[in-house]
């Protein structure tokens, strides 16, 4: 075997959480609190290679480098909006390429973070399907993504205060490694970020949804739902065929029901698709009574899918419509729409100039 390969077959540090750190320090006969020591480098330090954690011994600093190493995400791409969000397209280790978002707002800094390397879901209006899936990511690739914003914003004395997971990939379909990024980043002892600062976005995988109700965190759930019926759902998004628009809605009212928390609706409105009032009024008959709110999103133009934007003043109308049904609707602020900061967008171009 080559240095190479052994390199490697290295486990990922990120990839291990503070228990899986500590059964380590034990197995090497070391001190229980160098485990401590060792995820305070990683998570609040933020240290790029073992040889920085310089208050551990070298013999055990020599251990971890022989036995783990650090998830480098080369920056492929970089572009900056003019409203100030930074969009990353990351090479990983095996070649593939991966999107994360930094927004800025007023209340502080919000990182969108990919889960899988392409999408099977195959919305039809999202450019992150296309191309199919590859490979779901490890729980620590996943980490990396907000290990890297934060090191970016730690010189300006910034710091992530919340997540979306609303990248590329569908989440749900790759729940453990989700689940594991979801408990490190939340860890008092990591990057600490208020679980009430989190949000986890699915198509609507119903298994998922039941057994991310059962984990009963304070983390935000939010489900994109693009269409008032099982129909025109399921011509939007084909996974409205394996997991019904009855089976989600009533998943949702059982998270609803188990956590007492407020649910999100994500709807994109596609002009001349799903956005006529008559889909409001259908969507309001759907949702009325239900703690949740529907987050209006004026689809972003994805030239394969030749979808067109909603007029403006239809989109206020749809608001206006679900208001009336009593339902807490917003419209998305859009961010980064000069950067192709939609979820795919960047990725899209990137294999078009590496396939050919």
């Amino acid at each position: 075997m080559t240095k190479l390969d052994n390199e490697e077959n290295k486990p990922f540090i990120y990839d291990l959480t503070l228990e899986d750190i500590q059964d380590w320090i034990k197995d090497q006969g070391e001190p229980a609190f160098r485990a401590g020591q060792i995820f305070d480098w990683i998570y609040v330090k933020r240290v790029g290679s073992f040889e920085e954690m310089s208050n551990l011994p070298k013999p055990l600093r020599d251990k971890l480098i022989a036995s783990f190493r650090f998830i480098t995400l080369s920056e492929i791409a970089k572009f900056e909006s003019k409203d100030g969000t930074v969009k990353f397209l990351f090479g990983l280790h095996d070649d593939h390429a991966i999107e994360t978002v930094i927004m800025r707002h007023n209340y502080g800094n919000s990182v969108c973070v990919t889960t899988q390397v392409g999408c099977r879901i195959g919305c039809t209006f999202c450019a992150s399907t296309l191309g199919g899936l590859k490979r779901s990511l490890t729980a620590g690739e996943i980490i990396a993504q907000v290990v890297q914003s934060q090191r970016i914003l730690d010189p300006l004395n910034e710091r992530v205060s919340s997540i979306v997971i609303m990248g590329i990939g569908e989440p749900f379909e790759n729940y453990e490694a989700t689940m594991q990024f979801l408990r490190t980043m939340i860890h008092p002892k990591g990057l600490n970020i208020g679980a009430r600062h989190i949000t986890v976005s699915t198509s609507g995988i119903v298994p998922s949804m039941i057994k991310f109700a059962d984990e009963n965190t304070q983390i935000n759930l939010a489900i994109s739902i693009h269409a008032p019926n099982d129909a025109l759902r399921s011509k939007l998004m084909p996974v409205n065929r394996r997991f019904p628009f009855v089976d989600v809605i009533d998943a949702c009212k059982y998270y609803i029901e188990k956590t007492g928390r407020r649910i999100t609706f994500e709807y994109a409105l596609i002009g001349g698709v799903n956005d006529r009032p008559e889909h409001a009024e259908e969507l309001g008959n759907v949702l009325q009574g239900m703690l949740c709110h529907v987050n209006l999103i004026p689809v972003n133009y994805v030239p394969e899918r030749n979808y067109v934007r909603t007029p403006r003043d239809d989109i206020f109308e749809f608001q206006r419509i679900l208001q009336k049904k009593n339902v807490n609707v917003t419209i998305r602020r859009e961010q980064g729409h000069d950067i192709a900061a939609a979820c795919g967008q960047l990725r899209a171009k990137h294999m078009e100039t590496t396939t050919g």
